[in-house]
């Protein structure tokens, strides 16, 4: 517990959930409010391992955790300039794209993105990879058909082990942690954005940091854990356990989330 103690003593927590409760039950929080998460398409089993209280829950039936948007309240993070920091500790089973949790809805609207936290975003360039997402518009990245928004870390995340995947922003750089570590990555030319207009020869830049100096939006997402809304519904599902998970409004530093990182 008293590593439970250290993250609710970092300044600016707004949510920890540590994942105790029981299958059927909803997932409270610790901080400025017990945000309730409730279980949606199914129910998510209790596992008796986790690096914070002991348990985690088990993802991989196509259920999720979900937080309407008009119950968000501060985990409404948002702003030209405004900061926030997601956390988790997962055990991954290594298949693809896994949503870990913030307010990122794709298709509602034309799309309500604002920050989420994934592991493994292969499309531009963030395979198996802790990947930080923000969003301003909610909607895909002009001109291409996605959001491309996102940090992705230069370690790769291992499958069936315990890790801590994080990311922060700034209002100007979005950087992905593995397990309390950042490690940048050299300018890369990005796959899938050759040939759209104003980009005949791709964008080449650096995926951690990632340049985003626009902010995050205020764009009306539930918070969810675990997936998110696609075209075709709910999508992105996380596979594995998911031990903990953190939400500050602001950007923490490389130190304080070194410090977090382990047990």
């Amino acid at each position: 517990m008293k590593y439970i103690a250290r993250i609710l003593k970092t300044p600016n927590l707004i949510a920890l959930w540590d994942f105790k409760e029981e299958e059927g039950q909803a997932r409270k929080a610790q901080g400025v409010s017990d945000f309730p998460l409730k279980e949606q398409n199914g129910t998510l089993p209790r596992v008796n391992e986790g690096p914070l209280s002991g348990y985690s829950a088990q993802f991989g039936n196509k259920a999720f955790l979900s937080l309407p948007h008009a119950e968000t309240g501060k985990l409404n993070i948002y702003g030209k300039s405004q900061g926030v920091t997601v956390m988790a500790w997962v055990k991954w089973t290594g298949e693809q794209t896994g949503f870990v949790g913030g307010m990122w809805n794709e298709y509602q609207d034309g799309g309500k993105r604002q920050y989420g936290l994934f592991v493994s975003l292969p499309y531009y360039n963030g395979r198996n990879q802790v990947c930080g997402h923000i969003s301003w518009n909610g909607k895909p990245t002009p001109p291409f058909p996605y959001s491309i928004d996102y940090s992705a870390s230069h370690q790769a995340v291992p499958a069936n082990e315990w890790s801590c995947v994080a990311f922060t922003y700034d209002g100007k750089y979005i950087r992905s942690f593995f397990n309390g570590e950042f490690k940048e990555r050299a300018p890369e030319l990005i796959d899938h954005t050759k040939g759209f207009e104003g980009y005949p020869e791709g964008i080449t830049h650096s995926k951690n940091p990632y340049y985003f100096p626009d902010g995050m939006g205020n764009n009306g997402s539930d918070f969810t854990v675990g997936a998110v809304l696609l075209k075709a519904g709910m999508g992105n599902f996380f596979k594995g356990q998911i031990g903990g998970l953190a939400v500050f409004d602001r950007s923490l530093s490389a130190e304080e989330i070194k410090k977090l990182s382990k047990n």
